[in-house]
């Protein structure tokens, strides 16, 4: 059929989008290839839809569906929604996602090349028009043009060559594509779901979340939009999560396991019942790691994907339970985002701790006992706070030692204690020695920024303190605060606060750091400190690892390189491309030991499994860069390379 009648179709109600499609996702890029594909004869690839009854499947839109038999898009959403958003002016009735993705296209009738509006480079060219106006102006549109062409001399020679190229422009309504059609009555949602997610998984153009709810949308309409809604509330109050996260903390309350595939036929009433039951479970959960860890931002809320198993539990005993078995809960989680028990393979490890949760007949036990054969010890060393930047996964135990404990801060000498500063508050880093006065004794970026020289005060005491040495600025705390410097453990030997003696305050603070984080773990266990043992069995002993780790290389070292990133993570949003994970945990998939912390990293493509896994190292070093490549990322040293990248990227046309 023609692409105008697809087009006259979804206007009439005959053509319309499944709910349980996702949304519009498509790039500018890929509307720039599209549109040129289109314009040069180019093959476009066919459609697929569903011929079926109207009142058979929820569609997407308010718009009332034709009476009878309708069409609904199941291969094809991402190009027709493009076609129609370009040459109608406006989204389709089903849209879902950001109209500027396919507003403001223009067409170079010279060169024959379509790009997106620029003021400053358009403007004083007439040979830009804008497809839009084209397209809804029909030939009264070509028609404008030769007037206006006629009246300019250097063009009026080419005038016959440009109307012929706005005239090919305007026929691409007129092309023909083909359409495959999925009729019978045995054709129900089961089946034309596994169609739709067979068509979609071979290229992993949807993740595996998306393809187990698009069978959950078919038959529960608004559970994306529900999620949504959540993960909205959630990013509100600080804490940035996934669909797919959430999906996987539905699906453990569901089905008691990290892998979707029970997903595919569960009824629409019992996953609202567990959606309702695992939001209210993360929203317990967000509670007490925020009011008890004071772990409130997301910044520093490490260890998510242990959050599927603890939904679970909380779930179990209907979110009612005493705080010995909350702070157990805690000491459990707060171990596992330690040793990065899920940052190797998230799904089977995942699997085994809920399974040894559903065997339990004594609470969390096993669990911490499972953590604790796992690990070889549960006990935190002063060579683990030798890691630095802002990515290590110590930066958030210091940030909780801080909010859990006594730690007052310089310029006031209140406590900086979650519940005294609220949940909302923020705490800035500070480095105790500063950094440009460690960068002029000749020390490199780790040793400046190592955790030990790291604290947290108000912006207050951040700004008065500057560029002081903790020679000249301690006393001066002390004496305006008594205590205030040993509540940040430093160190209470004035040698020791010396510039000269920088590496022995780091080694002292360390000590300190760690004596201080195993009383925190010890209070949590309300004297079950059995599991503070080392007991590793050979029998058992699956993933041997020294008690501390070797310093992880890379990651960011101050607030001003994460803003940088932050505003580059809205520029690829902006772009249409998937945003990127901060601080990018680089595991051992076997051990789950922390090998690098990179800046910025796409570890399933821009737009995901249709480009290689990417990485922004900012001014990292080469051997941050090898670990990366070493671990399939491709990466860019530099913003600038990056954005090129994407601004470049040339895939060809996607296909839906």
């Amino acid at each position: 059929m023609k692409i105008s009648t697809v087009l006259d179709h979804i206007d009439s109600g005959h053509m319309l989008l499944p709910r349980f499609q996702r949304g519009y996702v498509w790039n500018r890029d890929q509307v720039r290839s599209l549109f040129h594909s289109l314009y040069h004869g180019h093959p476009v690839g066919s459609l697929l839809v569903w011929v079926t009854q109207a009142d058979r499947v929820p569609y997407r839109g308010d718009q009332p569906a034709n009476p009878g038999v309708v069409k609904l898009l199941l291969d094809g959403q991402q190009r027709i929604t493009t076609v129609y958003g370009v040459v109608r002016g406006q989204a389709p009735p089903f849209f879902d996602g950001d109209e500027s993705v396919f507003t403001g296209l223009r067409f170079h009738l010279g060169r024959e090349t379509f790009e997106f509006y620029q003021p400053l480079k358009m403007r004083d060219d007439p040979l830009w028009i804008d497809v839009t106006t084209l397209m809804k102006n029909g030939n009264t549109g070509i028609g404008e043009l030769l007037s206006r062409f006629g009246g300019i001399p250097e063009l009026s020679s080419n005038i016959g060559v440009y109307i012929g190229r706005a005239t090919q422009l305007l026929a691409i309504t007129e092309k023909e594509v083909y359409a495959d059609e999925i009729t019978g009555a045995n054709m129900d949602v089961d089946t034309v779901v596994d169609i739709f997610n067979r068509l979609n998984s071979g290229g992993t153009k949807l993740s595996q979340g998306d393809l187990a709810l698009a069978h959950v949308c078919a038959r529960m309409p608004d559970a994306r939009s529900e999620m949504r809604e959540a993960l909205e509330r959630w990013e509100a109050n600080g804490y940035d999560f996934t669909l797919d996260w959430l999906l996987r903390c539905v699906n453990t309350v569901l089905n008691g396991e990290a892998r979707f595939s029970f997903l595919h036929k569960v009824s629409a009433r019992d996953f609202r019942d567990s959606l309702t039951r695992a939001i209210n479970a993360i929203e317990t959960l967000l509670e007490h790691i925020s009011g008890r860890l004071g772990l409130d931002h997301d910044r520093v809320l490490f260890g998510k994907f242990a959050f599927p198993v603890m939904v679970r539990y909380v779930d179990r005993v209907k979110g009612s339970f005493d705080a010995v078995a909350r702070d157990m809960l805690l000491f459990w989680y707060w171990q596992a985002a330690m040793w990065g028990r899920y940052s190797g393979q998230t799904e089977s490890n995942i699997d085994q701790d809920l399974a040894i949760l559903e065997n339990s007949s004594d609470g969390l036990g096993p669990l911490i006992e499972s953590m604790r054969h796992w690990r070889g010890s549960l006990r935190v060393q002063p060579a683990d706070f030798t890691g630095w930047s802002l990515g290590a996964r110590f930066y958030p135990v210091l940030y909780a030692l801080t909010r859990m404990g006594e730690a007052r801060d310089w310029d006031s000498g209140l406590p900086l204690k979650a519940n005294l500063l609220g949940k909302r508050s923020r705490l800035h880093v500070h480095h105790i020695f500063p950094k440009a006065r460690l960068y002029a004794r000749g020390y490199g970026k780790a040793e400046v920024n190592a955790l030990a020289n790291l604290c947290f005060l108000t912006q207050n005491a951040n700004l008065t303190l500057g560029d002081e040495l903790p020679e000249t600025y301690f006393p001066k705390v002390e004496a305006a605060h008594p205590g205030a410097l040993a509540s940040q453990w430093i160190p209470d030997d004035p040698e020791l606060w010396k510039i000269d003696r920088y590496g022995d305050f780091l080694e002292a603070r360390q000590v300190l750091l760690a004596d201080e984080a195993n009383r925190r773990l010890t209070e949590l266990l309300h004297g079950h400190t059995r599991w503070f043992d080392d007991a590793r069995p050979s029998a058992i002993a699956v993933t041997p690892e020294p008690p501390s780790a070797p310093a992880v290389i890379g990651g960011l070292t101050s607030e001003e390189e994460e803003a940088k990133l932050h505003n580059l993570n809205l520029w690829v949003a902006a772009q249409g491309y998937v945003k990127g994970i901060v601080e990018y945990d680089l595991a051992d998939p076997d051990t789950g030991r922390q090998l690098a912390v990179l800046d910025l990293a796409w570890p399933d493509g821009i737009q995901q499994g249709l480009s290689e896994p990417v990485a922004l190292l900012y001014d990292e070093p080469i051997e941050v860069v090898t670990a990366a490549n070493k671990a399939g990322f491709r990466c860019f040293t530099t913003i600038q390379d990056f954005r090129s990248y994407v601004l470049a990227k040339a895939r060809g046309l996607p296909e839906d």
